[in-house]
């Protein structure tokens, strides 16, 4: 298929593990001020602290795309915490009355604790959530010391009660603005295998190894003349089975950009670093940006192998990403459009 060919991209980091008020902005990535947040402290002469942004384990991202003068912003998960994710977008001054829609990365607790928050700034008006059928599985740890850990399992009733359009998709899944949701992932890496034995789901009737988290997807953008921007929630499906999946989709061998969770954190994923690395130290990106569930020494291996493009997560930092000047032909303006393959979701 072919994508509709981005001006500009613009992803901003609305829940995350780590917030760092002392981060400068640099070309292309701006950082939130070091004043935002400022809350009632009576403790202080003026009334006020800074109480800087939310940081939690979890993962959010606000995504916009403009095409000419037509622009799109769509919502990636929502964090962990009910209030996380709205209290950071009023921190820093966001409307969500203009959101075209939500889109869940899997149904994991930490990517999708936010709708309680999210339904108060908007009043509960109605907002397509595009998910994978697989987002309501229940799922626990069952841990090698003490009782499993079951995790928060996923309500649609109590999501369309909230006002939410709950639309399930497994196949790609075209959104408004030109933006592709990868929907099921091929797994087809050596070294990607998935989540350890203690991940387990519910399967009607006992709890089975759920190494797949099948519900895994990623959103896709083509910026015009330089390459696929990948946003990933958790990365479950492995972050380079993941771009091979978007350039099989779209045709587009070039990665730009690579945003979010990489899940390279602990013991059971920390063997996967060297090959992971390595395939993106290959693809090259101008820019990547791992997050959440990275893990440090995949932070500081990443950091070490692509100086260049590698820049720190933080809570409220926005990364522009603008591509190249549309090439006008003699006859006008080149095909454009969608070929076949995705639905057209909104």
């Amino acid at each position: 298929m072919t994508l509709p060919e981005a001006d500009e991209v613009r992803v901003t980091t609305m829940v995350d593990n780590t917030f760092d008020a002392l981060l400068p902005s640099a070309e292309g990535v701006t950082r939130a001020s070091i004043g935002a947040g400022r809350t009632a402290a009576r403790q202080f002469a003026d009334g006020e602290a800074l109480a800087g942004l939310r940081a939690e384990h979890g993962f959010s991202a606000l995504v916009t795309v403009r095409s000419g003068n037509a622009s799109s912003t769509l919502l990636f998960d929502t964090g962990a915490s009910p209030d996380g994710l709205a209290v950071n977008a009023e921190r820093l001054g966001i409307d969500v009355g203009g959101l075209l829609g939500v889109v869940l990365s899997h149904g994991h607790f930490d990517h999708a604790g936010g709708f309680d928050g999210l339904a108060r700034l908007r009043g509960r008006s109605g907002l397509p959530l595009t998910v994978h059928p697989a987002v309501w599985t229940r799922r626990r740890l069952a841990l090698p010391a003490g009782r499993p850990l079951e995790m928060p399992t996923l309500s649609r009733g109590a999501l369309e009660r909230e006002g939410f359009e709950v639309i399930e998709r497994r196949q790609p899944s075209l959104l408004a603005g030109g933006i592709l949701i990868t929907g099921e992932v091929d797994r087809v890496t050596e070294f990607e295998h998935g989540m350890p034995q203690a991940h387990q789901a519910w399967d009607g009737n006992g709890w089975r190894h759920d190494p797949a988290v099948i519900d895994d997807q990623a959103l896709v953008i083509d910026v015009r003349g330089r390459g696929l921007v990948i946003i990933t929630g958790c990365g479950h499906a492995g972050v380079v089975n993941i771009i091979r999946h978007a350039m099989r989709l779209t045709g587009v061998s070039r990665l730009l950009a690579l945003i979010g969770g990489f899940h390279l954190s602990g013991p059971a994923f920390e063997p996967v670093i060297g090959p992971t690395v390595a395939a993106l130290t290959e693809l090259a990106p101008e820019l990547i940006v791992p997050g959440h569930c990275t893990g440090w020494r995949a932070q500081h291996t990443l950091a070490a192998a692509l100086p260049d493009a590698w820049v720190q997560t933080s809570v409220g930092t926005t990364c522009t990403l603008t591509g190249n000047p549309p090439r006008i032909s003699a006859g006008g303006r080149g095909p454009g459009g969608v070929g076949p393959g995705p639905g057209r979701v909104w």
